[in-house]
This record gives C-alpha cells, sequence and structure tokens, in this order.
C-alpha cells in the first residue's frame, strides 16, 4: 500500500513500446526512481498486440530502430521490414542490452489513475486492486491503442470466430481452409489480406474506400551487409530528426509544377521503384498542399495499379479514374502483391459504398445485394487515434475532471504533451504532436529527451509540481488545426482527422512536421519551459530526489 504523503516512484511510465522504453532508460540512467507498467506479457508496444498473419512494419531498418549505441551495435536484422515476431525479439535485446527488466512489470494494466492535489501525486490503480503512487505521471500508449469496432447489428449471433487484428489470439489462428470475410483495407487489412489469400477455402474483402498502397520492396538482410554499414549508422540517427517526417530524408524543394512531365515521371518513378513510403514522404514539396500536384501522384499510382489487375471491373473500384481522396491524405500502406491476389479464384471483393452490411448472421455477412458465407471475420477497422488508449486509462485531474470529459470537444494539449488541469502528466507519442506522421523511434527519442530534460531541469530548481498553461495550450493547439488547414488532409475522411470514430470531434490529430516539431520543443526549454507553471511541491520532505 502506498504511503499518502510520500510517493512510490518519481515517475511510472505506462506503456512498454519504443516511447515508455527509451524513457525508462533515459529516466533511469538520470537519477529517477522510475518503473513502467505495462498490460502486454512482452515489452514491445503494439507489435505485442500485432501478431496477426503478415503484420510488419512500414518503416525501414535501420530508421526503425534505437539510436542508442550499446543497442544496434549488436543487433542485426533479417528483413528491410522486419515482421511482429522480430520486433519483438529486438525489444527484449534492447531490455537485456539495457538492463531494464528489474523496472518493468508486465501483465499490469492500469485500472484508473487519480491526481491528488494536497499531496501532489498520482495515485494508480492496477489490475487486482494493488495501488502505486509517483510525483510524474507519463502514459507512452502510442496513438493505435484502442481498436474501433464498427457497431454491426447481429455480430452476437454470429457462431464463428470474429477478431480485430489489434487484438489477435497470441496462439495464432490457422487460416488454412477457413472462409474469411475481412473487414477494412488499410494497413492491417492489406497484411491479413495478403496471407490469407494463400490459404483460406475463400477470402473477402469489404472495400469501404480504396487503399492507395505501394510497393514495400521487401529485401533480405545479411549480418555481413549490416556490418558494413554500421559506421554509416550515426549520421543516418541525428538525420532523421531533422526531416518532416523523421525519415533519411524529406519532400523535395522543388513544386510538382515547376518540372516537365518526363522530369516529374521519372522522380515519381525512382520512388516508386525503391519502395517503401518513399513516394509519400521525399516526393515533390507540394504534394500534400496543392490539388494539382497531388493529381499528377495520384494519376501515377492509379495507373502503376491497374496495369496489375486484369478485370476492368475491379480495377476501377482498386485503382479509380478520380481520387477518393488527395493521395497521402490517409497514410498509405504497403503491400506485397496485394493487388494480384484478385485474380484467384478463392478472392473477392465487396465495395461496401455500393453494397453495404446490413447485419451478421450465425453463418453469413448480409449485404443489400445478399450474403457472404464466413466462418471467421477479421475486423481490419482501425483505431481511436491519438485518444483512445489515454481515455480507457480512466485518467482523472485534480479538480475531479477527467480526460474524457476534457476532451468531449476536442483534443487539446500543449506540445501534444500535456493537458491543463492534469498536473505532473506528460505523455509520449499522443494527440498533437507528430507521432501519426513520424516513423516512431524518432519521435520517441525527440520526445524522451525532452522529457526526461524537463523533469532534470524541474528537479534542478527544487519544483516538484507543473501544469500546462490554458493559454499555451489553446494557442498549440490551434496551431496545429491552422497547419492542417494549409494542408490537402482535411479532404479526407481518415484517422488522421479524427473522422474514422463517430462522434469524433474532426480536427488533424498529429502536428505534421517532426523537424519543425522538436525546434519548437528546444525554443520552449530554451525560455525556460515557457508554458508551464511551476512551484514547490506540496510535500518538501519528498521532493523527487
Amino acid at each position: 500500500m502506498s504511503n499518502r504523503n510520500c510517493p512510490d516512484f518519481d515517475a511510472v511510465i505506462v506503456g512498454a513500446g519504443f516511447s515508455g522504453i527509451y524513457l525508462l532508460h533515459k529516466l533511469r540512467d538520470a537519477g529517477f526512481r522510475v518503473l513502467l507498467v505495462d498490460a502486454a506479457a512482452q515489452p514491445g508496444g503494439i507489435w505485442y498486440w500485432n501478431c496477426y498473419p503478415g503484420a510488419r512494419v512500414d518503416s525501414q531498418v535501420p530508421l526503425y530502430e534505437f539510436s542508442i549505441p550499446e543497442v544496434w551495435e549488436s543487433w542485426t536484422w533479417s528483413e528491410r521490414f522486419p515482421g511482429w515476431e522480430e520486433l519483438r525479439a529486438y525489444f527484449r535485446h534492447v531490455c537485456d542490452t539495457l538492463d531494464l527488466w528489474p523496472l518493468i512489470r508486465l501483465g499490469s494494466r492500469v485500472e484508473r489513475a487519480g491526481f491528488e492535489e494536497g499531496a501532489g501525486l498520482w495515485q494508480l490503480q492496477l489490475e487486482g486492486e494493488e495501488t502505486i503512487s509517483t510525483r510524474y505521471l507519463l502514459p507512452a500508449l502510442g496513438f493505435a491503442s484502442k481498436p474501433y469496432i464498427p457497431d454491426i447489428p447481429g455480430i452476437e449471433d454470429f457462431e464463428g470466430e470474429w477478431f480485430h487484428t489489434a487484438r489477435w489470439p497470441q496462439k495464432g489462428i490457422d487460416l488454412d481452409g477457413r472462409k474469411v470475410a475481412l473487414i477494412g483495407t488499410g494497413a492491417s487489412g492489406v497484411q491479413v489480406a495478403q496471407e490469407a489469400a494463400k490459404s483460406a477455402e475463400t477470402l473477402t474483402l469489404f472495400q469501404r474506400t480504396p487503399i492507395l498502397a505501394l510497393p514495400m520492396r521487401q529485401e533480405q538482410l545479411t549480418r555481413e551487409d549490416q556490418e558494413h554499414e554500421k559506421h554509416r549508422y550515426p549520421a543516418i540517427f541525428v538525420q532523421r530528426r531533422q526531416t518532416s517526417g523523421g525519415f533519411e530524408c524529406q519532400s523535395l524543394e522543388v513544386s510538382a509544377l515547376e518540372v516537365d512531365e518526363k522530369v516529374r515521371n521519372a522522380h515519381f518513378e525512382d520512388l516508386w521503384q525503391r519502395g517503401g513510403l518513399r513516394f509519400w514522404y521525399h516526393n515533390f514539396a507540394d504534394l500534400l498542399i496543392n490539388r494539382e500536384a497531388n493529381r499528377h501522384a495520384y494519376d501515377f499510382w492509379r495507373d502503376k495499379v491497374r496495369a496489375r489487375i486484369a478485370d476492368p471491373g475491379l480495377a476501377h473500384k482498386l485503382a479509380p479514374s478520380e481520387p477518393p481522396h488527395p493521395f497521402g491524405t490517409k497514410r498509405p500502406s504497403l503491400e506485397q502483391g496485394y493487388y494480384e491476389i484478385f485474380a484467384q479464384d478463392n478472392v473477392a471483393l465487396v465495395d461496401l459504398k455500393a453494397n453495404p452490411i446490413t447485419r451478421v448472421g450465425p453463418h453469413a455477412i448480409t449485404t443489400e445485394d445478399g450474403e457472404v458465407e464466413c466462418d471467421l471475420i477479421v475486423f481490419a477497422t482501425g483505431f481511436d487515434a491519438g485518444r483512445g488508449g489515454l481515455i480507457d486509462m480512466n485518467i482523472t485531474g485534480g479538480d475531479g475532471l477527467s480526460l474524457s470529459q476534457a476532451w468531449e470537444d476536442g483534443l487539446r494539449a500543449y506540445l501534444g504533451m500535456a493537458v491543463s488541469g492534469f498536473p505532473n502528466m506528460l505523455f509520449a507519442y499522443g494527440p498533437l504532436s507528430p507521432s501519426g506522421f513520424s516513423n516512431g523511434p524518432t519521435s520517441a527519442e525527440i520526445q524522451g529527451d525532452w522529457i526526461c530534460d524537463f523533469l532534470v531541469w524541474m528537479r534542478s530548481k527544487g519544483l516538484d509540481l507543473f501544469d500546462a498553461d490554458p493559454q499555451a495550450e489553446a494557442s498549440w493547439t490551434e496551431m496545429v488545426a491552422q497547419v492542417g488547414a494549409m494542408t490537402l488532409f482535411p479532404e479526407a475522411d481518415s484517422w488522421y482527422m479524427g473522422a474514422n470514430i463517430p462522434g469524433k470531434k474532426r480536427q488533424l490529430i498529429n502536428f505534421p512536421s517532426v523537424s519543425g516539431y522538436a525546434a519548437f520543443c528546444g525554443e520552449v526549454a530554451l525560455d525556460g519551459y515557457r508554458g508551464f507553471t511551476a512551484s514547490t511541491p506540496a510535500n518538501k520532505d519528498c521532493a523527487t530526489r
């Protein structure tokens, strides 16, 4: 049981993904008494929960790993885009190498967290009724930690199995011979489809909006090749912090409209052949702000994809003549033969806009045009991005206001890390930060360094209590909205805009530049952490050491 006057820990981190593990490493080395808790049985964050067939990352290594030398120097990958099993092994390697295991408590879900103003402490109730206290609460839940499952009539009558990709059974599911109904064609839907098509008796994809997928260009990696390249890693890790997406490069400085068609298409072709997300983050300067420039990219994508689809009717559904939304305003997915599976006899596509689902029965999904027999339903329907996991933690601030109530009229957060009225709480990889637009480890390290530096600064000043200033919070929230309004992102009904969740306010939920974000946060720090109010602890005998 916690001492009501002194905290059990200086800081408690919730979440064992990239952000949480990096924060744990930084704060431990800075001398804080710190604990990391996670509901999962292993570290890895999304790579624990995402264990569905084909699950793998869409950022290539070495960009998708920590820049900590002792970690990367002793690790090698087998693939350019690693799968979930290898990523889990990587996280175990990180915890082994940095000796973090004694500070991690797995299989421990935070049921609720409340701030006690008198003591200036957070009380956390863990699953099983245990309560721990901490000076600082640091949620690092990721922007995609709460899956969204649409409310479809009759699902309770279904006699087969159904799962969301983000809550896939850890023991796995054999897809061989199954009649699979796959609802959703985003990143996870594409990956499941590519695997299910190999062995399922039937695979029916229910598509609301066609995914504008890009070729992955997967490569096998050897130890020898990586050892030869590792001398370049430090420069790569520095460079990724200086780009808008946290990758090794960013968009060109030239407009797509300033070059002739031959030059434009040559650049498109080069990006296409290189694979990965380069066609998204290394394209022309105005790809995401100018409709005409964007249309050139879409038309190139459309023609490339249609060349791979023999059936004209399918080609129109998968790669329409007119763009369903501006290219890149929904996060592109990476594919490995996705468009070819539709030529197989066991694969079918249902266009939900023309033929919506009406209900689920015991053995089939009913649409307006008929029934689709199935014994396994896979929901690849995304997440309540940004806010979902934080709301589910049942966080209550100093005045008794819950975070859910604070965000009823839309997301607000200073620097995408702090919410006014919730003292001594900073979240990483959350809303109004670059999280959804960024390569994950890059954002995790930028925010992790900043949070650690801030808490060290607090300690050096003898301060133990901070809160975000309401005006600073409002200004930051409005700035993100204004930046978004200058882009094409509001023209798509995407999770970037919160448009995938019924009743969620439509707003750009991410800051669209990693380098710009890092620069702004750096200026805040140099200016004495402006935008925060800070004071001495209520109980000076229990000040952070």
